[in-house]
């Protein structure tokens, strides 16, 4: 029973090895650089070395599915099978410790993980319990090993029926891998690449090894920060979609706990060492930055808490989570400059400051910096939606009001329904080149309505010494190249650089 056993296991192994291989060589252009770009943990160092170098990558990516194929065959057939057992043990535990399931990775566990014990741990387990017992199971090293028996053994007719059924025992290995390949082959010629296997074809991105530079920065206060900053509305799932009222629960799919950290890591990878965050994401950046060490620059976005006894108690909240810049949100900036409770700004102002921390002021009206600064209420930095209003979504000029973003959604296409942040571009542009303080673009992409080139060169160019861009995973490299290329090609700006 136990030889049976044995063989099954190591024939079910086998195949996922051998599958996992061939799959990586018919599908087009595999390569497993995202792969090693993306790892995480304390060897994340030696992975990111391997794909760093198109020569050391040619190389992995050669010896990982050389590895899979020899591996999945050996076990499969039962060919020098202690030692693919060891081999295939080696060679999964280097998948383990690439995405290990412990620290970051234990914030967004799925069906095949929990703490410390993943499938990739469970085979490669069974695989050193393969290694280690006596019994080999049925295949060609126990064919090889009856037929020198027999060699030695005195000649018998008992004798050689008995090992002719043997034999036929040990080699029924090769008619089953003819079948299971015979139907894999089809299913490959009907399905393409199965989607399940560690050849998907993944999202076409830019990979780190393509990055064009160092990602500019400029300063605010003590804190030096990526002139690209990474937006937490895709994180935090606020999608303005418009009328498409499935994307936010979508994002909020997409973006698991897991994925968030696995795009900041990816983000700091390639440069960007900041994010802006909505206050309900603070715990999620705290834990992030307690589990990886992250030096993630953190500027957390604060409200007013008016039934508490404490109306500034976001900013305390904020401090002891360990967030770095703290700004008003801009939604509550409209509001309270719309009631004209400026007063209430200027103490959120104060209070930020008096712990030692750099303040700022967001806003989507441009009239909401504007009062702030007729009554000397001035930030340390703003942080202004902007955007031009040349896509289609946007709703005529001659319609638009001030406030009335964040407020309510009309059903008519001609009047405000989640479409436009920056109401007043030419007003936003005007206030921005006479200010004398950092600004902070954000929204300027529309919500996904403008080509990222188009809206990065637009905001440089009419003032922004930052912008803040929500991005998702497989967008953070060419991002990053294109906000290199504009800042490198920025012809038209008129506004000295503040930061």
């Amino acid at each position: 029973m136990m030889k049976i056993l044995v063989s099954l296991l190591r024939i079910v192994i086998g195949w996922h090895f051998l599958y996992e291989g061939i799959s990586k060589i018919v599908a087009e252009s595999w390569t497993s650089e995202n792969y090693l770009n993306s790892t995480h943990g304390f060897l994340s160092g030696f992975y990111h070395w391997l794909a760093l170098s198109p020569i050391r990558l040619e190389i992995t990516d050669w010896l990982n599915i050389a590895g899979l194929v020899l591996i999945g065959l050996a076990l499969f057939l039962g060919i020098l099978s202690k030692w693919a057992s060891l081999c295939g043990a080696f060679l999964l535990a280097l998948y383990y410790f690439a995405y290990p399931p412990f620290g970051v990775s234990l914030l967004g566990p799925h069906e095949d993980s929990v703490f410390i014990v993943d499938k990739v741990l469970i085979e490669a387990a069974v695989l050193v319990f393969l290694f280690s017992y006596r019994e080999k199971g049925y295949g060609v090293d126990a064919l090889v090993t009856l037929l020198k028996k027999e060699k030695a053994a005195i000649p018998a007719r008992r004798q050689l029926s008995v090992s002719r059924r043997e034999a036929l025992k040990n080699l029924v290995a090769f008619p089953i891998l003819g079948l299971v390949g015979w139907s894999a082959f089809r299913s490959h010629r009907r399905y393409g690449t199965d989607v399940m296997s560690g050849a998907t074809v993944q999202i076409n991105r830019v990979a780190l090894s393509e990055l064009k530079g160092e990602l500019p920065a400029g300063q605010i206060g003590a804190h030096r920060l990526s002139r690209l900053i990474m937006g937490g509305n895709l994180i935090g799932g606020w999608a303005h979609a418009r009328d498409l009222i499935y994307v936010g629960s979508l994002f909020k799919a997409y973006n698991t706990e897991k994925k968030i950290f696995e795009t900041l890591m990816l983000a700091e990878q390639a440069g960007i060492n900041c994010i802006n965050i909505g206050f309900p994401t603070v715990p999620v950046m705290a834990k992030y930055k307690k589990l990886t060490g992250s030096k993630i620059k953190v500027i957390t976005q604060v409200g007013i808490r008016e039934k508490n006894h404490d109306m500034y108690e976001d900013v305390s909240v904020a401090i002891d989570s360990g967030m770095d810049i703290i700004q008003l949100q801009g939604n509550w900036c409209d509001w309270l400059v719309r009631d004209r409770r400026l007063e209430i700004i200027a103490g959120m102002m104060d209070r930020i400051r008096s712990q030692g921390y750099i303040a700022g002021i967001g806003a989507h009206t441009i009239d909401s910096l504007i009062l702030c600064e007729e009554n000397g209420i001035i930030p340390d930095y703003y942080m202004k939606a902007m955007h031009h209003d040349k896509y289609w979504s946007a709703h005529p000029r001659e319609n638009r009001r001030p406030f009335e973003v964040d407020g309510a959604q009309s059903d008519d296409h001609n009047m405000f329904h989640d479409n436009c942040f920056c109401p007043f571009p030419d007003r936003t542009v005007e206030f921005i080149n006479r200010a004398k303080t950092p600004v902070m673009g954000f929204k300027v992409l529309a919500a996904g309505a403008i080509h990222p080139r188009d809206g990065f060169n637009w905001a440089f160019t009419n003032g922004a010494d930052f912008i803040c861009v929500g991005m998702f995973d497989f967008q953070v490299a060419e991002n990053v190249n294109i906000c290199i290329d504009v800042l490198q090609n920025l012809n038209d700006r008129k506004r000295e650089w503040y930061a």
